[in-house]
């Protein structure tokens, strides 16, 4: 694990913005296009910001999510909508993004049809992650109903997720697209992620699913 300390979160969304930003470059200058997979939440949202306003060729970048919750887009929750209202506005409008939800359907229902979209854009050139306090990435939740299956270096692409405490059912990448990715990296703010991030160092993956991508990843911290 390679983690980069920061004074403020300012600097943090900034370094790290510049840092994506100079990766996508380099993917775009050895392939005709990039993927380039985010997480949903609020954390990234300051990274979103700063990179819409960057000068890419945003239109050979495919953006694809980690992992969205089952809900339509015009829901608060959809992480679909905050990446287009944060990322996908100004410069890297011009970014196609892959859907992971569909409308009218459960997720099992879904998942054949959208993975048929996602498998062209595989390997993920710039991987950008967020961790829960209970060290879950993506959807891959401890205690989640197909964690072994997510967990597998013999798992398919996408993955219907539902977990304890977790209201409405997710579609997740699975941990072998996570793994595979060419650069990974892991957003995290604040103590209680920081001792979460500590505690998961070599422990379980069942457990602490973070476990299964530290060693490859530069995590981002500040408080």
């Amino acid at each position: 694990m390679n983690f980069h300390e920061y004074p403020d979160r300012e600097a943090l969304f900034l370094d790290l913005s510049n840092m994506l930003a100079g990766e996508l470059r380099r993917a775009l200058s050895e392939e005709d296009r990039a993927t380039f997979s985010v997480p949903g939440g609020t954390t990234p949202g300051p990274v979103f910001d700063n990179l819409s306003g960057v000068g890419l060729d945003w239109g050979r970048v495919d953006v694809l999510l980690n992992d969205e919750r089952w809900v339509p887009e015009s829901s608060e929750r959809s992480n679909t909508a905050l990446v287009r209202g944060r990322l996908l506005t100004g410069r890297a409008a011009e970014a196609r993004m892959i859907p992971l939800h569909r409308e009218g359907a459960e997720p099992e229902e879904a998942l054949d049809a959208l993975a048929e979209a996602v498998e062209p854009a595989l390997p993920i050139d710039v991987l950008l992650l967020g961790m829960g306090t209970d060290c879950h990435i993506a959807s891959i939740f401890p205690g989640a109903d197909r964690l072994d299956e997510a967990l597998s270096a013999r798992a398919p692409v996408l993955l219907p997720m539902r977990a304890p405490g977790v209201p409405e059912a997710r579609i997740t990448l699975s941990m072998r697209v996570l793994r595979e990715a060419m650069s990974t990296h892991i957003l995290i703010t604040g103590a209680e992620k920081r001792a979460a991030l500590e505690a998961a160092r070599g422990a379980d993956p069942a457990e602490k699913p973070v476990a299964a991508i530290l060693n490859t990843a530069h995590v981002h911290w500040a408080e």
